[in-house]
């Protein structure tokens, strides 16, 4: 997480391909938002278009702010409920 002027920034979060859904994203993403949502902090990130990434942040209250050819922008206010699309079992 970047702090940034009037949000933080999650940058880089990256997944290998054999550990993508198997909840570690998940896990890690729940843990982060609820540091910011105890701080009161707005939350941003971007994903490229096309990637699975994009529906994990909006099962975790991310939407849509902006997008371009090659990235989606996205925020998430605190607070924001999130609703889990499925049951990981590890």
């Amino acid at each position: 997480m970047r702090p940034g002027a009037d949000a933080h920034w999650l940058e880089h979060f990256y997944l290998a391909p054999h550990l993508q859904g198997s909840g570690i994203g998940t896990a890690v993403l729940r843990e982060l938002l609820n540091r910011c949502d105890r701080d009161g902090t707005l939350v941003r990130l971007n994903v490229l278009r096309g990637s699975p990434a994009r529906r994990l942040s909006e099962r975790h209250g991310f939407t849509l702010e902006t997008e371009d050819q090659v990235d989606v922008f996205m925020v998430r206010a605190p607070g924001t409920i999130t609703v889990e699309a499925r049951t990981v079992s590890m």
